[in-house]
């Protein structure tokens, strides 16, 4: 008997699983098919969201890709075995970690083709091609490799460009110069400044032979020039622009500088106009100076001539017939100079003849003092400075100790005019200005409380926590409304040793496996009547163990028997198996 006893000792938790596997068993049939529904769908759910977390990040790999182009980059990925995504506006979108190496092979392939063909369309030439459409070749080639360049720039969504190159002509008088226009698709929200567009127009200009800048016209898809802008703000072009706010924000800095360290960072405002001269002025002047004394002058050049009077045999006169005439009397006295005898020497070195007649001519020329000035001004030159600057209230502690803005007094606000204006370098005869106002701040810095922070992430993820929610709630009722009471019953052992449709739980094999007494003690038998003179071991009354193994036994033997007597198919069904068991 007690080889029998160890044979039929299981372990608990087997024990545990064969009766609740059994209680199952005695389920009606609508609570098995809900408890497996439930299940199943909770199972599903788990999976699904594990599945849903586990998705690769997509990554775009081309947008705005043409219909055409499209369908050639799909097939190509459905070849490659790489999973795509086909989003709104021609998106195609790629796992993150594949994006670049799909992009290399794609273009292997020559894909995409949208926005035109590059060079590579001089690559198949025909024999014996025409001149001309060699020509229209070449520049739809200029064309295409442009507009790509252009699209790179990253708030162009798509580029368009024409270019109209003239035939050359052998005479100069008939050249005539290229133009371009192109035609820019921003992308939505994103727009060009003045710089960029500049750039576009430069871009294009360098590209194409004898090109000019103002023949190249940009409009955007709404036709808007925007070509026009690099042509405002009188005449200045984007390096002098950049001077200008260099200069500018230069000047703003040294205020702030000077400001900080007393009033602290964040206190001090300042903004400066600066009006430069970007003229290129030269300017060449020639001056003399008056006349001085022949003293100190310097001599340039002098010119003397001397014409010497002969005696009364020399002859003299015109020559010819005249000269051959005896001379008239004279009309006045003929005068020597004075202190000057016959004989006397001139400055050629000859005496004066007998009469001391001659004739003398000096021509003398002086330096006269010059100056010539060339002068060229420099470009940039600061002509007027307007200056701003706002202080902000200090904060002292007032009578009962509380920081309180306070206006600062006059004799500060004139220290910060002269700190500034040396700063600066404030010029009166320049026509400089300065502006120094002290005004509180507006306090913009509020606190952001934790009610807030949530309010804002709810409303920015309403969608993703209202289909989590509703998950969490479906997850919830199936487990806790539907799996939860079923495996409860099976696991809580039934009163009576009856199951859920009130008949006593059994095994395959027919031993009842809840025994239970009522509150005298009485056996249950199979057919949930008590056996007579049977007790279970739930009286209080101490007994002998072999007793109580003995007891048992014949209880097992008595509900074997009754199990025979109400079930006789189960009983031979139970009887065959263990003639085909092993044991």
């Amino acid at each position: 008997m007690a080889d029998l006893a160890e044979q039929n000792a299981t372990p608990a938790w087997r024990d545990r699983l064969n009766e609740a596997t059994d209680r199952f068993k005695t389920l009606p049939n609508n609570r098995k098919i809900i408890f497996l529904v439930a299940l199943a769908a909770l199972f599903a759910v788990l999976v699904g969201t594990v599945v849903l977390n586990r998705q690769p990040n997509y990554k775009i790999l081309f947008a705005n890709v043409a219909d055409r182009d499209g369908g050639q980059i799909t097939a190509s990925l459905q070849q490659m075995n790489v999973p795509y995504q086909l989003g709104d506006g021609g998106t195609i979108s790629v796992p993150a970690d594949k994006v670049y190496d799909v992009r290399l092979r794609l273009a292997a392939q020559g894909l995409p083709k949208a926005g035109g063909v590059g060079f590579e369309l001089m690559d198949n030439q025909k024999f014996g091609i025409s001149q001309f459409a060699e020509q229209v070749n070449y520049q739809r080639a200029i064309e295409g490799e442009l507009a790509r360049t252009i699209e790179a720039i990253s708030s162009v969504e798509s580029a368009r460009l024409h270019v109209a190159i003239p035939k050359q002509s052998v005479f100069v008088r008939d050249q005539q110069q290229p133009t371009a226009s192109v035609m820019l698709n921003l992308m939505r929200g994103r727009n060009l400044d003045q710089a960029q567009v500049a750039g576009i127009v430069h871009l294009v200009s360098s590209a194409i032979p004898n090109l000019p800048a103002k023949n190249v016209t940009v409009v955007d898809q709404d036709g808007n020039m925007l070509s026009k802008m690099s042509d405002q703000n009188a005449g200045l072009d984007q390096t002098q622009l950049g001077y200008v706010r260099q200069v500018e924000d230069g000047y703003v800095k040294r205020i702030e500088a000077i400001l900080e360290p007393i009033f602290g960072q964040g206190n001090i405002r300042a903004q400066v106009t600066a009006n430069l001269d970007f003229s290129e002025t030269e300017q060449t002047s020639e001056s003399y100076k008056p006349n001085s004394s022949p003293n100190p002058s310097a001599t340039r050049s002098q010119q003397i001539v001397e014409k010497l009077g002969g005696g009364a045999n020399q002859a003299t006169g015109v020559p010819g017939a005249l000269s051959n005439q005896p001379p008239s009397a004279a009309s006045a006295p003929i005068t020597l100079p004075p202190g000057a005898a016959p004989g006397t020497a001139t400055l050629s070195g000859q005496s004066l003849g007998p009469n001391g007649a001659t004739e003398r001519d000096i021509t003398t020329n002086y330096e006269v003092d010059k100056t010539i000035q060339h002068t060229k001004l420099p470009q940039g030159v600061v002509k007027r400075l307007s200056a701003a600057v706002v202080v902000n209230y200090r904060r002292l502690p007032d009578k009962n100790g509380e920081m309180k803005p306070t206006p600062l007094t006059p004799q500060e606000i004139q220290q910060i005019n002269s700190l500034v204006k040396e700063a600066m370098g404030y010029n009166t005869q320049r026509g400089d200005s300065l502006n120094v106002v002290n005004a509180a701040f507006a306090d913009n810095a509020v606190p952001v409380t934790m009610q807030e922070r949530v309010t804002d992430y709810v409303t920015s993820n309403a969608s993703s926590l209202i289909k989590y929610v509703l998950l969490t709630i479906a997850v919830l009722y199936l487990l806790f409304g539907v799996v939860r009471p079923i495996v409860r019953d099976l696991v809580k052992p039934q009163e009576g040793g009856r199951g859920a449709d009130g008949k006593p739980v059994t095994d395959a094999s027919g031993r009842l496996l809840a025994v239970a007494g009522d509150e005298e003690g009485e056996t249950i038998g199979p057919d949930g009547k008590p056996v007579p003179g049977k007790r279970t071991a739930a009286s209080n009354e101490p007994e002998d163990p072999k007793e109580a193994q003995m007891r048992q036994y014949n209880q097992n033997l008595e509900i074997a028997r009754e199990l025979v007597k109400s079930d006789p198919r189960m009983a031979a069904q139970i009887i065959k198996e263990w003639i085909s068991s092993d044991e």
